[in-house]
């Protein structure tokens, strides 16, 4: 059967979720989130506009306006860029994000603002920082008027001049726009909040179903990995979480 077509934004504007397969990390350190941003970069040329983003470890927002490119080919190049450059970097082989990527088209100003704050919370509402803008690997730093690498990726007039003509009174206003607790799910309503250490390994134990963690170290690799196969689908865990719980590496757990 085919696969139903996208449906096209008349405003040019899409809410795009790109997913590591299998819910497997994307991002393992600061190179690859830089690598990531260096690649929208330089694919982005004349071609489309960034509204927003936000990285996470293994899924990313993105918030992109066309302009002399279709959405489909802009997520073409950023897509194949990144897996071969991870792929040569883990020297590994395959797909890396999980199946065609999720998109939305937003087609009106107070869509576009519940989106962007939608995308920049997702940190928050995951448990990993208490407040959007204390985390590092989103759009939020440039519309705060902070650093942001690499510099001047995010196109934040359009949507700071839908809170004031004015930059330093839009920046407040937007910042102010950011804390209120946004109601929709957009595209993406799977945000888990993120496990501790302790709940990761009781799910573990019940996995290994008497084994004591420590065995998964000295295990054969074929009934190891595919131990680490279950762990890797538990929800809220990371795979470098995982590696620490178990004391294994994550070269280990990333190719199990």
């Amino acid at each position: 059967m085919a696969r139903p077509a996208r449906q096209r934004s008349q405003s040019g504007t899409y809410h795009i979720v790109m997913r590591g397969i299998n819910r497997q990390d994307i991002f393992y350190d600061e190179e690859d989130y830089q690598h990531f941003l260096e690649i929208i970069e330089r694919v982005k040329s004349d071609r489309f506009e960034v509204f927003g983003y936000c990285l996470m470890s293994n899924h990313v927002h993105l918030l992109i306006h066309e302009k002399s490119e279709e959405i489909s080919q802009i997520m073409k190049r950023i897509g194949s860029s990144y897996t071969w450059w991870y792929n040569r970097r883990y020297e590994r082989t395959g797909h890396l994000f999980q199946g065609r990527y999720g998109s939305e088209c937003v087609e009106d100003d107070r869509y576009l603002l519940a989106v962007i704050r939608y995308i920049h919370q997702n940190p928050a509402k995951a448990g990993i920082v208490s407040k959007a803008e204390d985390y590092r690997w989103s759009s939020i730093h440039a519309y705060l008027g902070r650093y942001e690498y690499p510099k001047g990726l995010t196109d934040v007039d359009f949507i700071l001049g839908l809170f004031a003509p004015e930059r330093a009174r839009a920046i407040r206003r937007f910042r102010d726009y950011m804390k209120t607790e946004t109601q929709e799910t957009c595209l993406d309503n799977e945000v888990k909040p993120r496990k501790t250490d302790d709940e990761v390994k009781q799910e573990i134990e019940t996995i290994l179903d008497g084994t004591p963690v420590s065995a998964l170290q000295s295990m054969e690799k074929t009934k190891r990995d595919e131990l680490l196969r279950r762990i890797k689908a538990i929800e809220g865990a990371t795979q470098r979480q995982i590696a620490r719980v178990t004391g294994l590496s994550q070269n280990v757990v990333f190719k199990a």
